[in-house]
């Protein structure tokens, strides 16, 4: 598995199942994966997590019968929709990106219930997120980890498929160099041509980017993870 030290990592990417997070959760279990319980954010939205080695997928929604939860999600389509970046200094991150340019919001704090050796625990995170998206058609933000313990949990990481991490993360976008490089300058990673695309090497992943004559814009569109046999395979993501 590819891990370049010091190298902005892959934290995780967000499966949006909107209101419909009971319903389509069943889904990822038939299928082998074990999902953290059903937690409340601060801000209002809820998900269940599928916890790997160093990352993790969210399945992140709001209750049924309520409005979106968060401005940023309101509109987001159903499926894979997000790449998030993991930072250790999130005023850092912020300042770096703010002096580059770009339309980037303070450092938000953002807080959700977990369970811990029994015990009810608050899990903390900062995110820094984009007034404006770098990429269009997919929604980035950076965040890190105040209490990383409350998320990968063994009891969590264990999985009946096998499943250990994500290795590559695959977009299309109608300009595949353009839109490589441009999420390597928000990660501060490198990009380089891959065969017919392009690949952004983050420290933890991949991310390879197809060109797509008939896109509109760019679009996240597969995550491949590797099990503790070494088999590769497509998370089906359903939705």
């Amino acid at each position: 598995m590819l891990h370049a030290v010091g190298r902005t990592e892959f934290d995780h990417a967000v499966i949006m199942v909107r209101d419909r997070l009971q319903e389509l959760a069943p889904h990822f279990e038939r299928q082998g994966y074990t999902l953290s319980e059903t937690a409340i954010h601060n801000l209002g939205s809820w998900n269940r997590l599928i916890v790997l080695e160093s990352a993790y997928i969210e399945l992140l929604g709001w209750p049924p019968g309520k409005p979106p939860a968060r401005k940023e999600i309101a509109d987001s389509p159903l499926g894979l929709e997000a790449l998030v970046l993991r930072t250790n200094d999130a005023q850092a991150t912020y300042e770096r990106l703010r002096d580059a340019g770009y339309a980037v919001n303070p450092v938000q704090v953002l807080k959700r219930n977990a369970r811990f050796e029994g015990q009810e625990v608050e899990a903390q995170f900062h995110t820094v997120r984009f007034a404006e998206q770098p990429v269009p058609g997919i929604r980035m933000y950076f965040c890190r980890h105040i209490t990383p313990e409350y998320v990968w949990m063994p009891s969590l990481m264990t999985h009946p498929n096998g499943a250990r991490a994500v290795i590559r993360i695959d977009a299309r976008a109608p300009d595949a160099r353009a839109t490589a490089e441009a999420i390597a300058r928000v990660a501060d990673v490198p990009a380089e041509a891959a065969g017919e695309g392009w690949d952004v090497l983050l420290g933890n992943a991949r991310l390879h980017v197809a060109a797509d004559a008939a896109a509109s814009q760019a679009g996240l569109a597969a995550l491949t993870l590797e099990n503790r046999a070494g088999s590769h395979y497509s998370l089906d993501i359903g939705v």
